[in-house]
């Protein structure tokens, strides 16, 4: 991990553009998307990919595959499915990057998410988390949260005001363009009204030691492990226990997707959308298991908790995109779906459109609470 930038508070939502929005004074590398990432230009000039590691999405892998002239392959929000808008690149990569570096999210795709994995994220989990946290000593300037594939810092806005007492938290993303969101829509006060902190870190998951996580109270991601490797899934591990700290990663796909009314293809498509979150060696629906026997195996005591998207009328935004992402990912898995697929996602999007589709996806959310560093229980 490497550059730190600190910033003030910054409360609110994503602004719909990078920008210097009173940063480039306290906040070197991020005032501006030139200054924090050489070669990006406008969210609104060029259409950004899908990125590898952060908040993700059913649908959101490696691969860029258009079906420009079917329903599947139209209007799909960078991050929400593997087709790229047509007409449009499909990604925008760093200067310098190499030539597979996987692309990135959209912060318009994940500003369409937040709400409905606000929604979904498992309370239950955080009583025995509080409880961990205000065992140990805490440090004088209060929590450290290190935040793994930040993304646009959605998972800060949502847990900082459930914590009590100051809080500093550690935004790691491999993207510096969402980054930028991150830290200007951090959130300003913990739940008692402590001040909240916040810095930034670019780095990957792959490179995570337990010394990157000194000091640190908590490590959380959302919606991470699926698109990691059993490898990779062992380094985070690995790195907590190592750190001693407690892990909360929430909304990791279970590979289990309800939809009304069932129709004869709900099967064929998950069973392909499923194939295709594994490729490359990634866990996709596999990851909560995973990771669960990773964490355990290094002294860990972990639970897990269902986290269900649970998408209706007032969804239907979201459901439109997850739709084309989920159905896109499968065709792009399977192309001989393609024909079948394109009727199949036509009268599901018209029933999305006339408020009466609704949709569960199930996600898992796993609390991992590591022998302390000192090694007391």
């Amino acid at each position: 991990m490497t550059e730190p930038a600190t910033t003030p508070q910054h409360g609110g939502t994503i602004p719909a553009r990078p920008g210097h929005r009173g940063v480039a004074d306290t906040a070197p590398g991020l005032n501006g998307v030139a200054d924090a990432a050489p070669g990006l230009r406008d969210v609104t000039d060029a259409a950004p990919g899908l990125r590898g590691v952060a908040d993700t999405a059913p649908g959101s892998r490696r691969g860029d595959v258009e079906h420009d002239t079917t329903t599947v392959g139209r209007s799909v929000i960078p991050g929400a499915g593997p087709a790229p808008r047509p007409t449009e690149r499909a990604t925008l990569r760093l200067r310098g990057t190499e030539a597979d570096e996987p692309p990135r999210y959209a912060p318009e795709w994940l500003q369409l998410r937040e709400p409905a994995d606000a929604a979904a994220r498992s309370h239950d989990l955080l009583d025995p988390l509080r409880i961990r946290l205000a065992d140990p000593p805490r440090r004088a300037d209060g929590l450290v949260v290190h935040d793994i594939g930040c993304g646009t810092g959605s998972m800060g806005r949502w847990l900082a005001p459930r914590l009590d007492g100051a809080q500093h938290w550690v935004l790691h993303d491999r993207d510096p363009y969402l980054l930028h969101f991150a830290a200007v829509a951090s959130p300003r006060s913990a739940a008692d009204g402590s001040q909240v902190t916040v810095e930034t870190r670019r780095g990957d998951v792959a490179r995570l030691t337990p010394d990157a996580l000194a000091g640190a109270s908590l490590v959380t991601a959302s919606a991470l492990l699926d698109v990691l490797t059993r490898e990779e899934v062992g380094t985070l591990a690995a790195a907590c226990a190592g750190a001693g700290c407690p892990a909360l990663l929430t909304l990791s796909v279970a590979g289990r997707v309800e939809l009304t009314a069932p129709h004869p293809m709900d099967e064929e498509i998950t069973e392909a959308f499923n194939a295709h979150q594994r490729r490359g060696g990634l866990l996709g629906p596999d990851a909560v298991t995973v990771a669960a026997e990773a964490f355990a195996e290094h002294g860990a005591t972990v639970r897990l908790n269902p986290s269900p998207w649970r998408l209706g009328p007032g969804q239907a935004a979201l459901t439109e995109q997850w739709l084309r992402g989920w159905v896109g990912a499968a065709v792009e898995e399977r192309p001989e779906l393609a024909e079948r697929a394109d009727r199949y996602l036509a009268e599901r999007l018209a029933a999305c459109a006339a408020g009466e589709l609704r949709v569960v996806v199930h996600h898992s959310d796993l609390l991992s609470l590591c022998r302390p560093a000192d090694g007391d229980a």
